[in-house]
């Protein structure tokens, strides 16, 4: 028991920080270079859009969306927190609980996705009951999530290798043997709608990893500059999301109506030698674990956190094994119970996730690197009748009033299109509303906060922080 991790929500002491910094690119790339990250890059050509101009959107979608995702990661190593308990300053000690409700039915939304994709690929490889499979790659998870932070950069950096090499052949293969529509590569074909409904689907996947960022570098030590934290951040995730969003785009606009991720992914890979598109597939589904085992660390964090915001939680390792368990019982469940149905709305699910958390990675950036320039009373983050608040009322206002902004611009398949959406014929431009309305807001909202003041109470709480963390409580 002693090789697992114990800490969670609690701040990491200075003389635990281990790590280099360069293993954020390893966890970043494959964490996105996941064959579900390819299912992102489908939704252009499948709404009349053609190759070329389906591959610009990609990129330019992963370019802004990684931007914002990115930014989020230098906080780790400066606060020792994991990514969602930050949220605090912002939103309050109880206010908080409307962006950690989202993060978790998020973290629900794409275990369930990712579950069902490694199961149909072992299905489809090695045969047997989906559900069986699912049950395994459940279970896979779970171990490798309780194991912890250690365990997880490791198995990422040994699958980013892996991964060079299979799906290195294998796109390849995907440029060299497939063959594509006439006009695939036509500049002058160019269509609004499929653009910036693939631009939004993509750059609203790279703002969905937002939430688990600084879960993954606060174990390191504060020394690392923000800039290279970023760097590795960026383009790790950048790279990866981009490689396998371009394969998913180029399978399908060569399959057309017959694409289907599994059964596509299998032909293009028998394409290069008979019995390669198995490999790349029992490949994809060690992937699929890996993702699998993220989510439910992190959504063990965010209950913690949430449980936290009522009753002061001890972090101790049998919480984090209560919740770890939990979550991926809920994960399984909703697995085994999901339908077709749920599989086909997935771009819908990504669209929705943008919409919830442009507004939070809004405000909490704002606040961070503007307002209160990383300078925060970490241990009152644990009080809750701290100078944070229990509601952060600058936060909720700047939230509420950036989504409410939004509505209009939002255009979600057939589910709904708000009547700006209309009048630009179907066009999603509703992260170019949130972001700057939120952000601007808040940091009017925030003018009268005294920096300095939260400065000398950190200054003045930091060595009762790092006692309180030697012995594993809150501060």
């Amino acid at each position: 028991m002693s090789g697992l991790e114990v800490r969670s929500i609690d701040y990491v002491p200075l003389d635990e920080r281990h790590g280099k910094l360069w293993h954020l690119g390893p966890l970043w790339f494959m964490s996105n270079a996941q064959i579900a990250t390819l299912a992102v890059g489908l939704i252009s050509i499948t709404e009349g859009g053609n190759l070329i101009w389906s591959l610009l959107a990609i990129v330019a979608g992963t370019v802004i969306g990684t931007f914002f995702m990115a930014f989020h990661s230098a906080q780790g190593p400066q606060l020792g927190l994991p990514q969602m308990i930050q949220s605090r300053p912002q939103f309050g000690y109880v206010g908080a609980l409307l962006v950690w409700l989202f993060a978790y039915v998020q973290y629900a939304g794409f275990n369930v996705f990712n579950s069902i994709l490694a199961a149909d690929s072992l299905h489809t490889t090695l045969h047997g009951s989906v559900k069986l499979w699912v049950v395994v790659v459940t279970m896979v998870a779970l171990v490798v999530a309780l194991v912890g932070y250690d365990i997880i950069h490791k198995a990422e950096r040994v699958l980013t290798y892996t991964f060079l090499v299979v799906f290195g052949i294998f796109t390849v293969g995907v440029l060299v043997t497939l063959h594509y529509p006439a006009g695939s590569f036509d500049l002058g074909a160019f269509k609004w709608t499929p653009f910036l409904a693939q631009f939004g689907v993509v750059a609203g996947y790279q703002i969905s990893w937002a939430i688990y960022v600084s879960d993954y570098s606060r174990y390191l030590p504060p020394d690392v500059t923000v800039r290279k934290t970023f760097y590795w951040t960026y383009f790790g995730s950048a790279l990866g999301g981009i490689w396998l969003m371009v394969l998913g785009t180029l399978l399908a606009a060569w399959a057309g109506k017959d694409f289907e991720t599994i059964k596509s992914i299998n032909a293009a890979g028998d394409k290069v030698f008979d019995g390669f598109g198995a490999i790349v597939l029992l490949f994809a589904a060690l992937g699929l674990v890996s993702v699998t085992a993220l989510n439910m660390y992190g959504g063990s964090l965010t209950l913690i956190s949430g449980i936290d915001s009522f009753k002061r939680v001890r972090p101790t390792l049998g919480v984090r094994l209560l919740t770890i368990g939990l979550t991926a019982a809920l994960s399984l469940v909703g697995a085994l119970a999901a339908t077709s149905h749920f599989l086909e709305n997935f771009n819908n699910f990504l669209l929705l996730v943008l919409y919830l958390f442009i507004p939070w990675t809004a405000v909490n950036l704002m606040d961070y690197y503007v307002v209160r320039r990383g300078h925060y009373a970490i241990a009152e983050i644990f009080n809750p009748h701290g100078i944070y608040g229990r509601w952060g009322w600058h936060g909720i206002i700047s939230y509420l009033v950036g989504f409410a902004a939004m509505i209009p611009f939002f255009s979600v398949g057939t589910l709904y299109v708000g009547p700006a959406a209309k009048a630009l014929g179907g066009a999603d431009i509703s992260l170019f509303i949130g972001l700057p309305v939120s952000a601007l807001l808040y940091w009017w909202l925030t003018r009268s906060i005294d920096v300095a003041a939260e400065t000398r109470i950190a200054q003045a709480e930091a060595e009762a922080l790092e006692q309180a963390a030697h012995e594993h409580r809150e501060p």
